[in-house]
């Protein structure tokens, strides 16, 4: 699925299905502020259009639906204190919010790469195909970010700490444990895809939630859980607090080959990155989409603006050094009054939702 000659966003209606694809193969499918906006409209389309029965959402390529947001261009704005920060976010997490009560099936192909902007594309759908390609990660916490997107709900529902883990260490989630960590849904090889999205293809006007379901079962595997669900008795343990330095602390105490690695990774994250996300991951827990995604746009601005964030950037996108200095550079360092501004309320700022479709 190439279509060098289209847009960065394709959309098209094929037999019963509207279909949003993602179309920026060199840079896997990354999607910038117009890929959103040109979504957003594209669901206006097919939301209106009776003979659509269902969406399907795919990127181009081989390699994955979506390696996440343009970081670059966020972090070329962030450093000359633009606003790209505060208009794509908005736009991006109201999105979000639209595809989880999208009032038609909307089917997303999570093949490959699936990172950032490209699980709030395809995490909040109503049906989810993983394959044996899949990548799933959020490892925004080694930007001096957080899982946004809807990342800390998500995370947050997520069975036992699985979420707490993927969501701290940013580590990847293969298809069967996405579809244990609710991220996903079913398992689809990727060889059957194609024949997947014909038979999608063929649904009419009327096909219910049920229909596509029971479509999708008949390709699938049926697989539940991956290697990381076989851990989660050791990381329930071991990550089912509150604080940092106790995640830190029992990690230490085990001892054991998974918890040094584990503790070898959150060394390289971004402490400041790291208590912001616990905090929010603790908040998310009996929040809706909409109430996650309101206090994730706060954090955001507020890393925006923050050395951690351009420093993460730099150091794994832009310079490529994996060395990053990060401020305050330990744990024990991140003060409640550093926290404060991450989760504080940001007046005519707030991320308000349409009222038309998409209210709280």
């Amino acid at each position: 699925m190439s279509g060098a000659e289209e847009g960065d966003l394709v959309a098209r209606v094929e037999g019963g299905a509207g279909i949003i694809r993602l179309n920026r193969p060199k840079a896997i499918n990354a999607v910038t502020l117009e890929m959103f906006r040109d979504i957003d409209k594209a669901l206006d389309r097919f939301e209106a259009d009776p003979a659509i029965a269902v969406i399907l959402l795919e990127g181009a390529g081989e390699r994955g639906l979506c390696a996440g947001g343009d970081i670059r261009t966020l972090w070329e704005s962030s450093k000359v204190n633009g606003d790209l920060g505060k208009i794509l976010w908005r736009e991006e997490y109201i999105l979000n919010a639209r595809i989880k009560k999208f009032p038609k099936p909307y089917v997303a192909f999570m093949d490959g790469i699936v990172m950032g902007g490209g699980v709030g594309l395809s995490a909040h759908a109503s049906h989810r195909v993983v394959t044996d390609r899949t990548k799933l990660a959020m490892p925004e916490v080694g930007l001096g970010f957080f899982p946004d997107v809807g990342g800390t709900y998500l995370l947050s529902h997520a069975p036992g700490e699985i979420g707490t883990y993927f969501g701290l260490t940013g580590q990847t989630m293969n298809g069967p444990d996405a579809i244990h960590a609710k991220f996903a849904d079913w398992v689809v090889p990727a060889v059957r895809l194609p024949e997947l999205r014909e038979a999608l293809t063929k649904l009419r006007s009327g096909a219910t939630a049920a229909d596509v379901s029971k479509l999708i079962d008949g390709f699938a595997t049926g697989e539940t859980a991956g290697p990381v669900a076989a851990r989660e008795p050791v990381i329930d343990a071991l990550f089912g607090f509150d604080r940092m330095e106790d995640i830190f602390a029992a990690l230490t105490r085990d001892g054991s080959e998974f918890a040094l690695a584990t503790l070898k990774t959150l060394n390289e994250k971004s402490p400041r990155g790291m208590v912001v996300t616990l905090k929010l991951l603790r908040l998310a827990r009996g929040s809706s989409l909409e109430e996650c995604l309101v206090r994730e746009y706060r954090a955001a601005l507020e890393v925006f603006r923050s050395d951690d964030f351009r420093e993460g950037v730099r150091a794994a996108v832009i310079d490529k050094d994996r060395n990053p200095t990060w401020s305050p550079p330990r744990i024990q360092d991140v003060t409640p009054d550093m926290l404060a501004p991450y989760l504080a309320e940001i007046g005519a700022d707030e991320l308000k939702f349409n009222s038309k479709r998409d209210e709280v």
